[in-house]
């Protein structure tokens, strides 16, 4: 059969610090609070994506890799990881302050979990009056100054907070110290992996008078100690064009702010394609002749084996697409 345009069902994470944008965004009914986290496009274990349209409703997103391999997801990725898809997708909706964290690289992850490291991005879909987030030192800080103002509670004198808004971007390699902000609902594109090291959690105690697990050891050696000019990403919008917001080795994410059809070229991409719909709605046409509507809240997965795709908006539409390569 011919592969197609893929939408998944979404894995929604209740989680205690989970807010109530996510239901409303994706037009889901009836609407649930404390909704931390939509899964949207997901190879992780236990978690795993399943389809939701055409004739492949039910099948599940590892089974389809095996299934279909390169023509799925490209040949050189099927090569590279066989049967794990390589990207995590997610809708995340803060209505707390969520801990600061960092993830360790490809390497350290490898070494010490036998795991990929996570590099991610993050794209602002919408943000409360006040709404910040953390990402990056504004002062230097070196292993021993940083297990110091974690033993004398000063770490977050050390943190450069950023104040948020519609729009914002912000790429976070893997090493980079990193927190989002209560009243701050983004999306996320991430390397495929759960590895997380807890390094502050505002001394919050649970119901038992206990504090969070810290990874102050581990997170030591994982942390990016360089100062960086700046941390936030730089982007001109330009409607119906291709707009690049981020890329590295990991994946491209690129914006497409679109109010007139436009036709998308892959033929020499050996990659799936994902799109994320951060507003509006539009038809997309492969090359096979097979349509889709997508619209706000929903992600779609192009399979490699498209040569190319038509976007025809049936009003405004915001998009980001994501691909490796």
């Amino acid at each position: 059969m011919n592969l197609y345009p893929l939408k998944f069902d979404a894995i929604l994470k209740s989680i205690i610090w989970g807010g109530s944008d996510i239901c409303k965004f994706k037009g889901i009914t009836p609407q649930q609070d404390g909704i931390g986290e939509s899964w949207e496009i997901s190879g992780v274990e236990g978690n795993v994506s399943v389809v939701s349209n055409g004739e492949l409703k039910g099948e599940n997103l590892q089974t389809l890799i095996s299934k279909f391999k390169g023509k799925l997801v490209g040949e050189a990725l099927y090569n590279k990881f066989n049967d794990t898809f390589p990207l995590l997708i997610k809708f995340i909706d803060a209505r707390d302050n969520l801990s600061i964290q960092v993830h360790p690289d490809d390497e350290l992850a490898k070494e010490r979990h036998n795991s990929f490291g996570k590099t991610e991005m993050w794209y602002v879909i919408n943000a409360a009056e006040g709404a910040f987030l953390y990402s990056g030192f504004k002062k230097q800080m070196n292993p021993e100054s940083y297990v110091k103002s974690i033993e004398d509670n000063t770490f977050m004198d050390s943190l450069a907070k950023h104040d948020v808004k519609k729009g914002d971007v912000f790429f976070l390699p893997a090493g980079r110290v990193h927190a989002i902000g209560a009243g701050t609902f983004i999306a996320e594109i991430q390397q495929t992996s759960n590895i997380t090291y807890r390094i502050y959690d505002y001394n919050r105690k649970d119901a038992n008078g206990n504090g969070r697990e810290l990874h102050t050891e581990l997170a030591k050696d994982a942390i990016d100690y360089k100062l960086y000019d700046s941390y936030k990403t730089s982007y001109n919008k330009n409607k119906n064009q291709s707009v690049e917001l981020e890329s590295c080795q990991y994946f491209t994410t690129d914006l497409l702010e679109l109010d007139n059809t436009i036709n998308r070229d892959y033929s020499k991409l050996d990659s799936f394609v994902i799109y994320i719909c951060m507003g509006g709605s539009c038809v997309i046409t492969d090359n096979k002749g097979n349509k889709l509507d997508i619209r706000q809240g929903e992600s779609v997965l192009i399979p490699a084996d498209t040569n190319s795709v038509e976007i025809n908006p049936t009003n405004d539409v915001l998009l980001l697409e994501t691909f490796v390569g």
